[in-house]
């Protein structure tokens, strides 16, 4: 059934996508997942826990937890805003600014590698119908 087969090379994909980036990014010291932390702040340094969750798409507890281990990686520190002492802003330290390229070299590369032998044309319709796909389950 070809559905099942999409179902089951999508999840496949998935699985040893992570597995790669996880790999490589332990190389660094990170985790999945702190990468995509680090790129918001890298986006937009400073911004609160909360906006920080919501731009990951994840619970604030995870956030919190992140954001601690994040901490004792010394990659980034939390300081109370000053408009506002209840809020927590996260801001990178040197050590986590300068993660940026090797961890934007990681994802190139793992994307290379994904893509490697697939045609300009074919990614255009890839990207979508992966962009479909996405739309049809949101």
């Amino acid at each position: 059934m070809i559905d099942g087969d999409i179902r089951d090379l999508l999840s496949k994909i998935c699985g040893q996508t992570r597995r790669n980036y996880s790999a490589s990014l332990r190389e660094h010291g990170i985790h999945v997942g702190q990468d995509q932390a680090l790129c918001q702040l890298w986006m937009e340094d400073g911004i609160t826990q909360l906006e920080l969750s919501e731009r990951l798409g994840c619970e604030p507890p995870t956030v919190t937890n992140m954001i601690k281990k994040l901490e004792q990686y010394e990659l980034v520190y939390r300081k109370r805003g000053e408009d506002d002492r209840r809020t927590s802003r996260v801001y990178l330290s040197e050590k986590g600014k300068a993660m940026q390229q090797p961890v934007e070299q990681i994802w190139r590369e793992q994307q290379a590698k994904l893509l490697d032998g697939i045609s300009p044309e074919e990614r255009m319709l890839m990207r979508r119908l992966m962009k479909q796909m996405l739309e049809n389950i949101t």
